[in-house]
């Protein structure tokens, strides 16, 4: 009896104070009361859905709900809103700071991967796509609909959320753009818990700011997607740059002078350099015979060589860049990795920028031996589909810069030595540019950053819009995350 009175008056004070078991009774009874499936702690799907892309960043959510329906992920949203808690939509689950998990202890996870429906209307060739929809599925599905396509990246577990909200760069972005340019309309829940359609003629200011910096002003629940018929064939390839410290200025300028002038649409490429090597790889929307001489001009001024292309259907040519089965669906297990990453959008890599870049690959990078990478992908160009898209009809501001350069490296060693390593490269790359030269892209985020830097390096001169967006969508800031957008103080219609 007494230790049954003990156990009574334990719970009782949790209750009475508030406590953690209190709390999350209380947020599973909401969700219940919502039809909505909840994660049971220690269950697979608890352990799949809670397990991050970056092992280094392991957060604990207050709960997991996993909607099968538009009106489940209504109802889990109000109630986190009506129980304070901070709400994260999570699609893919790739974020480099584990931004889907809320980059924090204690938010409620509203996991989106259950929900992948892609329907192709063969008249219209419009796709309507639900928001927890995978890459890989994506253009699995659109293949084989109708024979159709959208610009997007190369992993195939990648969310559609996360990914298109925020950019979505990919090997064909040169010639069909960022994935965001694909957007015809959105449906989107908001904090107040309404439900509204976006375009470019309806709450055209929400799909602005959607197209950007979508994860802060609501739950993407579905995406209508303009498409188009991929090429009959694309052919990957790679080149070989044998490039010293003494040549290597020399070759980012020619490589630059291409990319800005000569580069064709249908070339779509990045160098990627490791401790071992350094090389160019992409995909050419055509035959070999065109790639090579769509190359010439480069090989001859850089010195590369072409070291392996093969000419094979769009669908293969999507599984060479996925390195895993393309069509990936729930459950998804997450393949895991321990690292620090950095990226930066820039105008260009040559003369003061280049040296100081090319100095640090040669005289300390060369030397560190954790497996580290850089991936120079190119953006822009003069015959690049991203500048050539409208810059007023998105929020993603960094339409105008040729590269986004990508650091990469391990931190299964001391976390503080892989961040040092990076921060001085790129402060050697970045510290003779202007500001207005060059900014970071949000899909490879920089754990490192304090909120304040984050949004002025990922949104730019579209800061300040955005922040007054946020007032007036989502003012007591349900949907935060610790890099995410602050809401303006003085609100003003935008």
């Amino acid at each position: 009896m007494h230790s049954s009175m003990t156990l009574c008056l334990g719970l009782m004070a949790s209750l009475a104070q508030g406590g953690p078991l209190n709390k999350r009774a209380v947020l599973e009874d909401c969700l219940s009361g919502t039809q909505t499936a909840v994660d049971e702690v220690g269950s697979d799907d608890y352990n799949r859905d809670i397990t991050p892309f970056n092992k280094r960043l392991e957060f604990l959510p207050a709960a997991i709900a996993a909607p099968t329906t538009v009106e489940q992920i209504k109802g889990a949203v109000a109630c986190g809103s009506k129980l304070g808690y901070k709400v994260t939509a999570k699609c893919g689950g790739h974020s480099y700071a584990s931004l889907g998990l809320g980059g924090e202890d204690g938010h409620l996870i509203v996991e989106l991967d259950r929900m992948n429906s892609v329907k192709l209307d063969t008249e219209t060739n419009i796709a309507t796509v639900d928001s927890g929809t995978r890459l890989g599925h994506l253009a699995s599905e659109l293949f084989a609909q109708g024979n159709r396509a959208i610009s997007h990246g190369t992993c195939p577990g990648v969310g559609i959320s996360g990914h298109v909200l925020h950019g979505g760069f990919g090997m064909s972005s040169h010639t069909r753009g960022l994935a965001l340019d694909w957007v015809a309309g959105m449906n989107v829940l908001l904090a107040n818990g309404t439900v509204i359609h976006t375009s470019a003629t309806e709450n055209k200011d929400v799909f602005w700011g959607l197209l950007g910096a979508g994860s802060n002003f609501g739950v993407v629940l579905n995406y209508e997607l303009n498409t188009f018929e991929p090429p009959a064939n694309v052919t990957w390839f790679v080149v070989n740059l044998p490039w010293k410290q003494n040549t290597s200025v020399a070759g980012l300028e020619a490589l630059e002078d291409y990319a800005l002038n000569t580069q064709p649409a249908e070339l779509n490429m990045r160098l990627y350099a490791t401790r071992q090597f350094t090389q160019l790889e992409g995909s050419y929307h055509g035959n070999k015979t065109d790639l090579e001489a769509a190359l010439e001009p480069l090989l001859n001024k850089t010195g590369g060589n072409l070291a392996a292309a093969q000419t094979v259907t769009w669908l293969k040519g999507l599984e060479h860049f996925a390195t895993m089965k393309l069509n990936q669906t729930y459950p998804y297990t997450q393949v895991q990795e321990n690292f620090y990453g950095k990226s930066l959008e820039l105008k260009g890599l040559n003369k003061t920028s280049a040296q100081g870049f090319v100095d640090y690959w040669f005289n300390v990078a060369k030397n560190e031996t954790a497996h580290w990478y850089i991936q120079l992908d190119i953006h822009g160009g003069k015959n690049s589909a991203v500048w050539k898209a409208d810059s007023d009809l998105t929020s993603y501001v960094h339409r105008d810069k040729l590269y986004i350069l990508q650091f990469y490296i391990t931190t299964s060693g001391t976390p503080e030595e892989a961040f040092k390593f990076v921060d001085d490269w790129s402060s050697a790359t970045t510290s003779p540019l202007t500001a207005s030269d060059w900014g970071m892209y949000f899909n490879y985020p920089d754990t490192n950053l304090n909120r304040t830097r984050a949004q002025e390096m990922y949104w730019g001169k579209n800061l300040a819009k955005l922040q007054q967006l946020k007032a007036e969508l989502d003012p007591n800031e349900l949907f935060y995350y610790p890099v995410s957008l602050s809401p303006a103080q003085n609100v003003e219609l935008v």
